[in-house]
């Protein structure tokens, strides 16, 4: 005959009562599609997306489909509206997308410390000497503006009567002083158009930068007109037209996260065993 443990009863009792702390702790407990508390991770290459019943996706992070890895959000109609991360063009730029597909906001692929999109205005005012007879150099245009976007872009035309012209256009840096842009020659009796491109060398981002726009006639009794069509910031559009950083400040770069996450909070002491033998049951 086989021997039956003096304790049998107190284990099956000992048994319902665990039952029924189960039980009663799945009728509280958070729903299986909550998390109250604590940190989901994926990884080894997982993703998580959520779909519309359509099947279109609606946001998805993680790995993409070429191996690389970002977060994506699109609109209900499948359109692209945010984007950071990828391959290719535009690859770690954080995008935001209108429906047709154009980029309206983004940051800048080859500086990193500028905006790309929208571009800004430079807001240049004439003077008086907007038209000037004057041997010496006047200014026909002063202006500024805060430097959101890596590049400045002047856009502007001048004519010089008989004897020719010349124009100056200078950068004012926050660090003070001019910092002359272009210098030409205006040919007399024809108009001479310009567009000016410089990368904003040692320039902070919202840093102010201050623009002039100077002219003069060679021979007296001459005369010499400059007028500007355009005045803005934009991206850079190839890598040489990447800034220089400003005096003192070393070029900034990406760095992965390299702090140790958090640990997972200890779980609470195992139970003592429970002796051998009659116990008094006390439920």
């Amino acid at each position: 005959m086989a021997a039956v443990p003096l304790d049998l009863l107190d284990r099956i009792r000992s048994l319902e009562r665990d039952v029924r702390t189960i039980i009663g702790r799945a009728s509280i407990r958070p729903a299986m599609d909550e998390i109250n508390a604590g940190r989901v991770q994926i990884g080894e290459g997982g993703s998580l997306e959520v779909r519309a019943p359509d099947g279109t996706g609606i946001f998805g992070v993680g790995k993409f489909a070429d191996g690389t890895y970002g977060v994506i959000v699109q609109r209900s109609d499948g359109t692209i509206a945010f984007n950071v991360g990828g391959s290719g063009e535009g690859s770690n730029m954080a995008r935001v997308f209108s429906r047709a597909g154009d980029v309206l906001v983004m940051d800048d692929y080859y500086s990193r410390e500028f905006l790309g999109r929208p571009w800004m205005p430079i807001q240049l005012f004439p003077t008086k000497q907007q038209g000037t007879e004057s041997t010496s150099y006047q200014y026909g245009w002063v202006g500024g503006a805060p430097a959101h976007n890596a590049v400045a872009v002047i856009t502007l035309s001048s004519i010089s009567s008989p004897g020719g012209g010349q124009v100056r256009i200078n950068m004012l840096p926050p660090s003070g002083g001019e910092t002359k842009v272009a210098e030409y020659d205006i040919p007399a009796g024809q108009w001479v158009n310009k567009t000016i491109t410089q990368p904003l060398h040692g320039i902070g981002f919202l840093q102010h930068v201050g623009w002039n726009i100077q002219h003069r006639t060679k021979t007296a009794g001459g005369g010499i007109e400059t007028r500007v069509f355009a005045a803005y910031t934009r991206n850079t559009q190839v890598e040489g037209e990447t800034p220089d950083p400003p005096p003192g400040a070393a070029a900034a770069e990406a760095k992965p996260f390299t702090g140790a996450a958090a640990p997972f909070p200890a779980g609470p002491p195992a139970p003592e065993p429970a002796e051998p033998g009659l116990h008094t049951i006390t439920d």
